[in-house]
């Protein structure tokens, strides 16, 4: 990526985080019927200082299909909540064991734990009333609370988790296994939120296709650098302690292909990334971008 373009990037991306947080803290502005220490563990984690990947994605997608990207604010608010829900389980002691999340600690170090668990039921309902309430046509509301519920449910997000867990003792590691569980982990939400955007601005069948093909490279190329980060970052600039998947004998795929392949593989991902994004190539620079800045990202 050219300085010029990196810096183009930047200037958007922050920008149309700012104009995300804007719209996350309005959704979060609950009734009194709320309880106080249940809202301030919600707007803590979701309010939390991160790169906003995936409603940026779901904002660039709706824009590279030809529509105002604004159109797509009330998918990209209801990723990021699902997103911030399952951040706040895998960080639990029955998960993950995580104490600290985007510099801060972890919801359940912050507050408690059944005070965590319930903050992330409620995001995950708040996101789909916020989905629901976005958008005038009844049939892109049904089509996207459908692929939303489907990305967020047992068979990919949560059954990723499970996955997970499940083999992260394993005696063997299994690359093809590993991707599995990256694909629906990782992966799914990061392709629903392009897929949101496509269909907020009533794509193609082809655009909405290339716009998987594009979300499922770049879901599996952000998974092989944060490996990579695990292994090489620093925990200041990550916002969370580094070394902790060798520490627990975790798969990755520095472990399974050593760093400089699985760089290679990243690299290539990105690429075929890139080239699937052909049926709306006047219009995918800031996608493009996006998926080179994944690369270079230090956190």
């Amino acid at each position: 990526m050219s300085q010029a373009s990196l810096q183009s990037f930047a200037e958007l991306s922050r920008r149309w985080r700012e104009e995300i947080d804007e719209a996350l803290k309005l959704h979060t502005r609950f009734d009194q019927s709320c309880p106080d220490r249940l809202r301030e563990a919600i707007r803590y984690s979701l309010l939390a200082p991160g790169k906003r990947l995936r409603p940026l994605l779901a904002l660039m997608a709706t824009e590279a299909c030809g529509s105002d990207y604004r159109r797509g604010m009330p998918a990209a608010c209801a990723v990021e909540m699902i997103h911030a829900y399952s951040l706040i389980h895998d960080d639990l002691p029955a998960m993950d064991d995580d104490d600290l999340r985007r510099g801060r600690p972890t919801c359940h170090r912050q507050f408690d734990e059944a005070t965590a668990i319930l903050a992330g039921d409620a995001l995950l309902a708040l996101s789909f009333e916020v989905l629901a309430k976005g958008f005038p046509k009844a049939e892109i509301v049904g089509r996207g609370v459908r692929e939303l519920a489907y990305a967020a449910g047992p068979c990919q997000l949560v059954g990723g988790q499970a996955d997970d867990l499940l083999h992260q003792h394993a005696a063997e590691g299994d690359v093809e296994l590993l991707q599995a569980i990256h694909r629906r982990k990782t992966g799914a939400m990061i392709t629903v939120s392009l897929r949101l955007g496509g269909i907020v601005a009533e794509a193609d069948e082809e655009t909405l296709q290339g716009l998987t093909t594009y979300g499922q490279c770049l879901g599996l190329a952000f998974q092989i650098t944060d490996d990579l980060l695990d292994v090489q970052g620093d925990q200041q600039s990550m916002g969370k302690r580094v070394g902790k998947d060798q520490d627990r004998g975790k798969m990755t795929y520095p472990g399974l292909w050593g760093i400089e392949q699985s760089r290679q593989k990243a690299e290539q991902l990105v690429e075929e990334a890139c080239e699937a994004l052909s049926p709306i190539e006047s219009r995918s620079t800031s996608l493009k971008s996006l998926a080179r800045y994944v690369l270079e990202r230090n956190h």
